[in-house]
């Protein structure tokens, strides 16, 4: 092994074991392998940052931008109430709402499919009577299954032929990867509907009105002359015992005690943090007049806001949420003013899911003044699974977390769109806009069909459609380069030169002949499945584009030892980048379900060990059919 092999074996691996580790994100750690890689010369300094025009990374962000069009002018809300059957059993239902999630996901950004599709899916599973869950897993393994089905359908795709139009044989067409694509992902749809949602744990619901999130971690404050005053905190657990709640922690004068003795006394004035089920917690919250506490900030912010408005979430108007009333007059209670809405003010609860791409990730409640730049109060927090003791004005939001807000329908509405989460609520505020959602449709079919019927390259065909939306205003310009995921953008664009590092070095060459002498023995099928199999199991543990990027210079290496084509090679690359289904990690639709399926980390592989190996039975004779060696 040469020097400069040696050190991007050295770069590789601790990359992937960044990635692994999870605890920076992914385009930081790409960007730091793609710095290493210039320092040490095996990437020239001027050519650093090429990634950023990469065909491939250009097509990734307008799709991105066309994907936001079909979501914001109603086009998809459209197409599901024309698709999905009202009246119809589980079986039927999970595949009609599987089945559009991968159609939808083969032309648009599968996050935003999902994010799409969920409210629907939980108010299916209400009527089904299932477990958010059951309904919930099929659809993201569904929208995962048909990214790969186009060439816009997943980055790895757009990856995998970019590789290839550097290796000289030019860049895979609109639908050169549907033949191999559709049938897998017709095969794994078909097995999710019929078999998969059957085996998906199913895990206790929290209520009618509040989907399986779990326990949540709120607060409580203790008021003046209520029956918990004097109780000690055993007994105050004890008479909590219907909701199943547990004292985790106690506030008394801004001072945090952790944990407190089961034997100290409640004072008027203390914030109990409690972990309990919705469902149960207001009727025990009254019985001892507790009154939920808003995750409020400092007085100083509280000062700042009463002078911008007369606090919009005052109104305890609405009986039939259940928890609002008693935080709603805390409010009153705490600033000394009655309701400053107008009587026609509604306020509302609603639980919210963080989308992996959200700008609250790491950040706090106090962090982004939640009630004063949005009107809206956190009540809880759900993360599932784990179980955190800080105050919750002062707990980092992750992705997946569950947040129950208070607030005028359209403030928290606001609040979801300009942060990135997605209301798991009837999502009847938005009415679609035909005119638009025709022209946003058009916009995206024209796009594809320039790019499939090889008039535009597809770089070129997706910017155009992008310039058409901003001209006809499908997606508004200020919106634009915010619908843009730049994390992932960032994290191809530093990864490809890295990738062309391994190639340039002779390293990809390398690792393709240990795999081919030590495991795969020379046999050119067995080789197929080692690459297919090798990738599938990245993609579980760290990002499919990451893994996408690393292992195409593998799979062409190994093609060019065998004297083979490297297309099948490739395909393999891109279908085993778009089978992350054994843990909540290797994709983001994954992530996005935990909490609201209130799942653990290892419920995935219950139906995504079946799948995989479906898929692998599928893939290698398809992909020796349409691509022969």
């Amino acid at each position: 092994m040469t020097p400069s092999q040696i050190t991007i074996l050295v770069i590789l691996v601790a990359t992937v074991l960044m990635f692994l580790w999870g605890r920076w994100r992914h385009d930081m750690v790409a960007a730091g392998a793609l710095l290493a890689c210039i320092i040490t010369g095996l990437v020239p300094a001027e050519i650093a940052f090429d990634g950023l025009s990469h065909p491939a990374v250009i097509t990734v962000a307008c799709v991105l931008v066309l994907s936001k069009g079909l979501q914001i002018s109603g086009a998809v809300d459209v197409l599901t109430r024309l698709l999905l059957p009202s009246q119809a059993g589980p079986t039927l239902s999970i595949a009609a709402l599987t089945g559009l999630g991968a159609i939808l996901s083969a032309f648009m950004n599968n996050v935003g499919a999902l994010a799409l599709l969920m409210p629907v899916a939980i108010q299916m599973a209400r009527r089904q009577k299932l477990s958010s869950g059951k309904v919930l897993m099929p659809l993201s393994f569904g929208t995962i299954l048909g990214g790969m089905t186009t060439l816009i359908g997943t980055p790895p795709n757009l990856i995998v032929s970019g590789f290839r139009q550097a290796s000289g044989e030019g860049m895979f067409g609109m639908f050169d990867f549907t033949p191999v694509g559709l049938t897998v992902a017709t095969v794994g749809v078909g097995f999710v509907a019929l078999i998969g949602w059957r085996i998906v744990p199913g895990r206790k619901q929290s209520g009618a009105e509040a989907f399986d999130s779990g326990a949540y971690i709120t607060e409580a404050r203790v008021p003046a002359g209520c029956k918990a005053e004097g109780m000690t905190l055993r007994e105050i657990e004890q008479a909590l015992v219907e909701a199943d709640a547990q004292v985790l922690g106690l506030v008394r004068n801004e001072v945090r005690v952790t944990p407190p003795s089961p034997r100290r006394r409640a004072r008027s004035g203390d914030i109990l943090m409690l972990e309990a089920e919705v469902e149960a917690l207001p009727h025990a919250l009254s019985s001892l007049g507790l009154k939920l506490e808003e995750a409020k900030a400092t007085r100083e912010e509280k000062e700042k806001e009463k002078g911008k408005e007369k606090e919009k979430t005052k109104d305890s108007g609405n009986a039939e949420a259940q928890i609002m009333p008693a935080a709603a007059k805390q409010n009153e209670e705490d600033n000394g003013e009655g309701s400053g809405s107008d009587a026609s003010d509604e306020v509302v609860l609603m639980e919210l899911v963080i989308l992996p791409s959200s700008g609250l990730l790491g950040r706090t409640a106090t962090g982004i003044q939640l009630r004063t730049r949005y009107g809206v109060n956190l009540l809880a927090v759900s993360r599932q699974g784990q179980r955190s003791v800080k105050r919750l004005r002062a707990l980092p939001f992750r992705a997946g977390d569950l947040l129950m807000m208070q607030g005028g329908p359209e403030a928290i509405a606001e609040f979801a769109s300009s942060t990135g989460c997605v209301p798991l609520a009837e999502r009847d505020l938005r009415i679609p806009d035909k005119r638009k959602a025709l022209m946003a449709t058009g916009i995206m079919a024209a796009s594809v069909a320039a790019a499939a019927l090889g008039l535009l390259p597809a770089a070129v065909a997706f910017s155009a459609g992008v310039l058409a939306s901003m001209v006809l205003r499908t997606v508004p310009p200020r919106s634009v380069y915010t619908a843009v995921d730049w994390p992932v953008v960032v994290l191809l664009a530093a990864l490809i030169p890295v990738a062309q590092a391994m190639e340039s070095t002779g390293t990809a060459q390398l690792i393709a002949n240990l795999l081919l002498n030590e495991v795969a023995q020379g046999h050119e099928v067995v080789a197929l499945v080692l690459i297919l199999v090798v990738t599938m199991n990245l993609s579980d543990l760290m990002n499919n584009a990451a893994t996408a990027a690393v292992m195409c210079p593998i799979a062409i290496g190994t093609a060019n030892q065998l004297g083979v084509s490297m297309d099948p090679f490739l395909m393999a690359v891109a279908i085993g980048g778009s089978c992350a289904f054994l843990t909540p990690i290797g994709h983001q639709n994954n992530t996005l379900i935990l909490g609201p399926g209130g799942f653990r980390f290892g419920d995935y592989w219950r139906l995504g060990l079946p799948l995989d190996l479906l898929v692998i039975l599928v893939t290698v004779p398809m992909l020796l059919w349409v691509w022969p060696l």
